[in-house]
């Protein structure tokens, strides 16, 4: 067994570094660590990581899934929100000379400049084990900062990953299920039961692989607003399209031109905004422009 064998995969050894740095978990932090080698080698193999490939964590926390990826990529920057785990992570990582730790949170940092710093501005493979809270807004804002990704892995909560595989007139269908599809391929790669972290969360948690797409499955104008539009039907669930659209602060159409709207796009008056799919609220967008003379 070389020095570089991940070890933190087994229970006994992430209780040792809890114990050795006295560490207390972060309810504001939502951390769970991963304590179950399949589940962190299925991460590994669906993130498909090569030796070519600069990967960028999201939330390390002591270090384990950063030890597998560490061996497995060519170079890892691990984002740490928690300052208190920095220097756990500089001693379970001490033994790889292609990891960089970063101790920010991640919505400020510039991954674009970071890309170009050290890819060369080619696509990065991002992993992440995300807590429940901090999921969308992570997710979106690579997503709308226009990173350049090839794959996001992450774990995240069960209902989360099924919102984002959901397709119109389904309960978990959301802004989010949009917008991840409009970005990226969704992949289910595995449920993980409770009992694969410590401490265990209430509730059972999922892996999810987004391959982003080389270029969006639909073609819209201006996709800033297109995102307000959904944002707008879904904020006011059981509501009609043109009331959560007149009721949207972020929008500034009168309810005349968003009647028109409704009828050119051909659907009816009273339609949902969860009815819409992906391509009809694209539409929408562009007819919305064309009324405003743009």
């Amino acid at each position: 067994m070389s020095d570089k064998t991940p070890y933190l995969g087994n229970p006994q050894k992430t209780i040792e570094v809890i114990q050795k740095y006295e560490f207390a978990f972060q309810k504001k932090f939502g951390q769970n660590f991963l304590i179950d080698t399949h589940v962190l080698d299925k991460i590994i193999s669906a993130a498909e990581i090569t030796k070519d490939d600069l990967v960028v964590e999201i939330g390390p926390g002591i270090g384990t899934m950063t030890q597998y990826l560490a061996c497995a990529a060519r170079e890892v920057v691990a984002i740490e929100i928690d300052k208190m785990l920095i220097p756990i992570l500089q001693d379970t990582l001490s033994a790889y000379d292609n990891v960089t730790i970063i101790n920010e949170d991640v919505l400020k940092v510039d991954l674009n400049k970071l890309a170009e710093e050290k890819n060369g501005g080619r696509s990065v493979k991002v992993v992440a084990n995300l807590p429940y809270y901090i999921t969308t807004p992570i997710i979106m804002g690579l997503f709308e900062n226009h990173v350049p990704l090839h794959s996001i892995t992450i774990m995240v909560q069960k209902e989360v990953a099924d919102r984002m595989r959901m397709g119109p007139g389904t309960k978990d269908y959301g802004a989010l299920s949009l917008a991840v599809q409009y970005y990226a391929e969704p992949y289910l790669v595995a449920n993980v039961p409770q009992n694969c972290f410590m401490p265990r969360p209430k509730i059972g948690s999922a892996v999810i692989k987004l391959t982003v797409h080389e270029k969006p499955p639909v073609t819209v104008r201006d996709e800033k607003l297109m995102f307000k539009l959904i944002r707008a039907s879904f904020n006011q669930r059981r509501k009609t399209l043109a009331n959560g659209l007149n009721n949207s602060p972020e929008l500034h159409y009168s309810k005349d031109q968003i009647a028109e709207a409704i009828e050119k796009l051909g659907t009816s008056p009273s339609i949902r905004g969860e009815a819409l799919t992906l391509e009809e609220f694209a539409r929408l967008s562009d007819i919305l422009l064309e009324l405003e003379g743009k």
